[in-house]
């Protein structure tokens, strides 16, 4: 049975509550770290966990807490990050809905580490049925004496705030929500400074998101080295993955970093395989900015070597025949998948959320989004998809924030392990009507009509 730290109370009936959720150890990190650490005794324990941040950049987390200006006198700031808004992606969500008082007692010890005494929750304004739990569990744990002033006699003073966005998907760039938690539009900023030395309101701010937050309190509880001994290499401890598509087990999931990818798909206890035991055709490990993989590539890399649930195995092959663990979002396609209409869903989605501050995203995604959208309503033009991959590879690398290689990548990846699918599409237009078209058509058929 695989380890689990963030989800081991889960089915204690009343969790959620502060009572249950105390008396089954709750806050017990919150003690510990305030009556006998020193924060910067806590902030090594993070960094010798290894934990990286469960965001989707995968940075060390306990690296960036040291980075946080503690020397201008300026008030600090802990930013909670739950704008989860990557298609794919729910776990944060899963986790604020089930154990509010975990994320509360992590941003606790957390904003100790920091020496912040004004921290918030940034939620995605959709989230309202979300917000209204967090906002009775921190005001459980005012109640309590756990948020306020003089915490536990200590001296340490917080307040905990949740603060509401607007839906935009921009805003779970660090910069960008720290401008809409001004109360700006919420535009990326331009980096240096980087807000761990000017952040909100020009303030040293540190910006996390749900799961890694949630994560701290077991990490002080048992040790950054016991944390650091769970996993493999530097993907350390236990990561929440969200499985969708055409799985019999869709879900969220808690694993030990390393599995092999392969058992996490076909095995009874996390996704016990395809639907109706269709052939697997491509995965989407970590969300939809990430790239897609071909089948060839999802067990083993191009070396041969086993595809582990980790950020290094994940990646093996850079975006030639890698991928990234990313945010958690695993999408899993079978072989009746159309990659063409998933890429076109997937570009609209970036379209529609571009803040459009960079000229390359603002128009580049646009157009990404017209020419798969001819291409997959029968409109296409042979030049098309090397147009698609031109456009793409200008958006890279050229934007504020990564929003732009977030909607670069996959049509890249698509275009590179799909690209007979563009053909068919744009050659045989009249047999891709049939939204199911791929579901009685095999590849084998479409490979030899191309040839």
């Amino acid at each position: 049975m695989a380890k689990k730290i963030l989800l081991e109370k889960l089915d204690i009936q009343g969790i959620n509550e502060y009572e249950v959720y105390r008396k089954n150890g709750g806050y017990a990190s919150v003690e510990k770290a305030l009556k006998t650490m020193t924060p910067d005794e806590v902030t090594e324990q993070v960094k010798a966990s290894g934990i990286r941040g469960r965001g989707g950049a995968g940075f060390p987390m306990g690296m960036k807490w040291s980075f946080i200006d503690k020397k201008s006198g300026k008030p600090r700031h802990l930013v909670v990050n739950a704008d989860e808004s990557e298609p794919g992606t729910f776990k944060d969500r899963f986790l604020m809905h089930h154990l509010p008082h975990m994320l509360i007692e992590g941003a606790i010890v957390s904003s100790y580490a920091l020496e912040a005494n004004l921290s918030y929750i940034y939620i995605r304004g959709e989230f309202m049925w979300i917000a209204k739990i967090l906002e009775k569990a921190i005001a459980e744990a005012y109640a309590n004496g756990w948020l306020g002033k003089n915490i536990l006699g200590t001296g340490f003073n917080l307040d905990l705030h949740v603060h509401y966005g607007a839906g935009a998907y921009v805003c779970g760039e660090e910069t960008a929500l720290i401008e809409s938690l001004e109360g700006k539009r919420g535009n990326p900023r331009n980096k240096p400074p980087f807000p761990a030395v000017s952040g909100l309101w020009a303030e040293p701010t540190v910006v996390n998101n749900v799961e890694s937050i949630s994560s701290v309190a077991w990490i002080i509880n048992n040790g950054g080295d016991e944390y650091a001994k769970i996993g493999i290499g530097r993907s350390t401890g236990t990561k929440l993955i969200c499985a969708s598509g055409h799985i019999k087990n869709p879900g969220v999931y808690e694993i030990e970093m390393g599995m092999p990818v392969e058992e996490f798909i076909y095995s009874d206890e996390y996704l016990g395989g395809m639907i109706d035991d269709r052939p697997l055709k491509a995965l989407i490990p970590g969300g939809s900015s990430v790239p897609i993989l071909p089948v060839q590539y999802i067990f083993k890399n191009a070396e041969g070597q086993p595809r582990l649930m980790s950020y290094e195995s994940l990646s093996d092959g850079g975006q030639l025949t890698g991928s990234s663990l990313g945010s958690g979002g695993f999408i899993v396609y079978n072989d009746t998948a159309c990659i063409v209409r998933n890429t076109w869903n997937i570009a609209r989605f970036y379209h529609h959320e571009s803040c459009g501050q960079c000229t390359p995203c603002r128009e580049g995604t646009g157009w990404m989004e017209k020419i798969l959208h001819r291409i997959e309503n029968g409109m296409g033009r042979e030049e098309d998809i090397d147009l698609l991959f031109d456009i793409q590879s200008q958006i890279e690398g050229n934007t504020i924030c990564p929003l732009g290689d977030a909607a670069a990548w996959p049509v890249a990846a698509a275009i590179r392990h799909f690209r007979e699918e563009f053909e068919y599409h744009i050659r045989f237009p009249e047999k891709v009507k049939d939204r199911n078209h791929f579901a009685t058509e095999p590849m084998e058929k479409v490979r030899h009509l191309l040839s």
